[in-house]
């Protein structure tokens, strides 16, 4: 992070700005909003200067800029097009101590000025670290679109009874559970719709009927193969609702970040032959937590109820009346199919598909192999890479032809994403050259072959 965002307290303090043409001008506006007292420095001032000055106080010194001119002041811009001036004013602010914004100069700035959204008295900040100021004003152009201008309406909801809350929550996650309420429930639409008095009624009584007994309550969610782009908004909304997150291997980092931060995060392994928590403990420590009235979020690779174990731990859940939701992921098989190509459903060569587990037990694979002939039906084999050996012996011995196609997909979304093609007589052997490493995911059917003309991303 090249510059840390904050807020700064301009209202009655010295600001002193250098230059006065049309860039200057924009910088003032902000200033002057912001309740600064502000000098302008300039021989020459833009005819955007002379409407500012009927609409706010402001002091002009018609003359040039000259060392000294800094004293005083909290806060100081340059926006001449003299790039010795610039400069000039850059050293003298450094040398006092004040924070300094040379305008188009990265190098020459210990602060810069974000793309600003607002709806005062929420304020929100884009910037780019002076990198592309235009990416930072289209990011703003959406978070405008966003976010209606009564928004503002419900931070100053939130002022006017922030005494009011802060007493009915005996801690800090109890209170963070009433501002949820209001924000994300039926008070923040009555305030939207200006209908004041009701959103006054309903607060008072969220109030009264608040419990700090209440039980928690558990977020199952499937967080994808990888890609965090792949997540779904419930998923996202929920994650950074939760007090503490548990996820494992499958889960990428990047996801877990996304939780609040001042979430716990406990990890809880996942890996073959590692659980570093067995799944039964898992799913004591989903009750425990939820007891203890905390809102926890179970991140799952791929969707819970695909090869997640999801149905056993939401049924402990479910036994003790214990809240949850389950929000479903896009699973391996389609995200892994999608990513490298490979569609598993096609007119010419497949009418339907079959998800299997792959993971070995005792070192074999115990399936009805009879079921998995047809040439017209694709098969998805999850947790395969150590039984593949198995997969194409099986497959082989009950009539599958040598030469059916086959794709091992490794890393499935992620930039690290590999693609494998043989056939089941060959993939064994690429399989061993290459040494891909889990999760990876198996495709069997004439669909593979589309692979090369179709596939858009990933590499290998």
């Amino acid at each position: 992070m090249d510059f840390l965002p904050i807020n700064l307290r301009l209202r009655d303090q010295p600001v002193v700005l250098v230059g006065a043409g049309v860039v200057a001008a924009r910088k003032a506006r902000f200033l002057l909003g912001a309740g600064a007292i502000l000098t302008v420095i300039a021989p020459e001032q833009d005819a955007q200067f002379r409407a500012l000055g009927e609409e706010f106080s402001l002091t002009w010194q018609q003359r040039e800029y000259a060392p000294g001119d800094l004293a005083g002041a909290i806060m100081v811009i340059a926006a001449t097009p003299d790039r010795g001036v610039n400069e000039s004013v850059h050293r003298e602010a450094r040398s006092l101590n004040i924070p300094v914004n040379v305008v188009d100069s990265p190098d020459l700035c210990s602060f810069i000025f974000p793309a600003i959204v607002d709806r005062s008295p929420l304020i929100v900040a884009i910037s780019s670290s002076g990198a592309s100021p235009v990416l930072a004003r289209s990011v703003r152009s959406r978070i405008e679109a966003m976010l209606p201008a009564a928004t503002a309406d419900i931070a100053r909801f939130g002022r006017l009874h922030r005494d009011r809350i802060r007493a009915a929550g005996e801690s800090e996650g109890e209170r963070r559970r009433i501002w949820e309420q209001i924000i994300d429930g039926p008070i923040a639409q009555l305030i939207l719709s200006n209908r004041w008095q009701a959103a006054e009624q309903a607060l008072a009584e969220l109030l009264e009927s608040h419990s700090t007994s209440a039980v928690g309550e558990v977020y199952l969610i499937g967080a994808g193969p990888g890609d965090p782009e792949l997540m779904t908004f419930k998923a996202l909304r929920l994650l950074q609702r939760a007090d503490i997150v548990l996820h494992d291997r499958l889960v990428n980092p990047d996801i877990v970040a996304m939780a609040r931060r001042d979430a716990d995060k406990l990890y809880v392994g996942k890996r073959r032959s590692d659980h570093s928590v067995p799944q039964d403990r898992i799913n004591e420590l989903l009750v425990e937590l939820a007891l203890e009235g905390k809102r926890v979020a179970r991140l799952k690779g791929g969707d819970p109820f695909v090869f997640g174990r999801g149905g056993e731990e939401i049924e402990l859940l479910a036994q003790r009346d214990i809240p949850f939701q389950v929000v479903p992921g896009i699973t391996a098989g389609n995200a892994a199919a999608c990513y490298a190509g490979i569609p598993l459903t096609h007119r010419d060569y497949a009418q339907s598909v079959r998800f299997v587990t792959g993971h070995t037990k005792d070192g074999e694979l115990h399936h009805r192999w009879e079921e998995f002939l047809s040439n017209t039906e694709t098969l998805v084999f999850y947790m395969g890479l150590v039984g593949l050996p198995i997969i194409c012996r099986e497959l082989i011995a009950h009539g599958r032809s040598k030469d059916t196609p086959v794709a091992l997909i490794e890393r499935a979304t992620s930039a690290e994403q590999r693609l494998l093609t043989g056939t089941l007589g060959s993939i064994e052997s690429l399989v061993e050259s290459a040494k891909p490493q889990a999760p990876t995911l198996i495709i069997v059917g004439k669909v593979v072959l589309l692979a090369e003309r179709l596939r858009w991303y990933g590499s290998g």
